[in-house]
């Protein structure tokens, strides 16, 4: 390949022209190595997968990578590197599209521009009982080219339809660089700064909610996160849910 991104250190890039999946290649690498702070990066996916398994339409000019870390933490902990990317990308995609647009962050792992999603994220640990052994972080941003409206369900968009051209190499750059500045702030101080910035994207404060659970669906007001990334729904009359996994819509 020419015109490799140029990581901050102590990034590594493995860059692939193609891949089934860049999450599971960097799944792979934890599994047979004590590789840490490695990106892979490939110009195309055959078997990009989001949340559940779902697939992630992975068209050439996009970005698809993956991190892969070994962080000194337990698994419940790690779970918050989610939100740490969350905050990364939008601060990068907010820079290229300029403070006119409303970029925010949907819980729990969409980047959202004027309400359609650009990018997603999925992250998934390896452990060995209760010790983490390694956690991926995979990302997805919709840099030349989206999915049809009607295959999201909040529509969707790219930089390129925000009339932002910067190539796939330029964006993993820019968010490594982010996202190595903010691993440092969890790192040092915890979750706190971490959760106060995304807050400050947050779609849907304060409005009507619908959390789709495996075996029932929470209506109510988004309120906001807890000290740990559960998403805190009211639901009238002095009830409250603290939501750790489901799918979101607002009305």
């Amino acid at each position: 390949m020419s015109d490799l991104p140029e990581l901050v250190a102590p990034y590594r890039l493995i860059a692939l022209d193609a891949v089934n999946s860049t999450n599971e290649y960097a799944r792979n690498l934890a599994a047979d190595t004590r590789d840490d702070h490695v990106v892979v990066w490939a110009r195309r996916q055959t078997a990009g997968r989001g949340r559940y398994g779902r697939a992630w339409e992975s068209p050439p000019g996009n970005l698809y990578c993956s991190v892969l870390l070994r962080p000194a933490c337990d698994i419940a902990k790690a779970a918050q590197l989610s939100f740490l990317t969350a905050v990364a990308l939008a601060e990068v995609v907010q820079d290229l599209v300029g403070q006119d647009r409303a970029v925010g962050c949907k819980w729990p792992n969409d980047i959202l521009v004027d309400g359609a999603k650009i990018a997603g994220i999925l992250l998934e640990s390896q452990a060995s009982g209760e010790v983490l052994n390694s956690v991926v972080v995979g990302t997805g941003v919709n840099v030349t080219a989206h999915p049809p409206d009607d295959a999201v369900e909040t529509g969707a968009t790219s930089l390129h339809a925000m009339e932002t051209n910067v190539p796939a190499e330029r964006v993993l750059e820019r968010y490594v660089a982010n996202f190595a500045q903010w691993l440092g702030v969890w790192t040092e101080k915890g979750f706190d700064p971490v959760r106060s910035r995304w807050l400050d994207f947050a779609v849907g404060m304060g409005r009507p909610i619908r959390v789709r659970l495996a075996n029932e669906t929470i209506h109510g007001t988004f309120e906001g996160l807890d000290e740990t990334g559960g998403l805190v729904v009211d639901t009238g009359q002095g009830g409250r849910r603290v939501i750790t996994a489901g799918d979101v819509f607002f009305s």
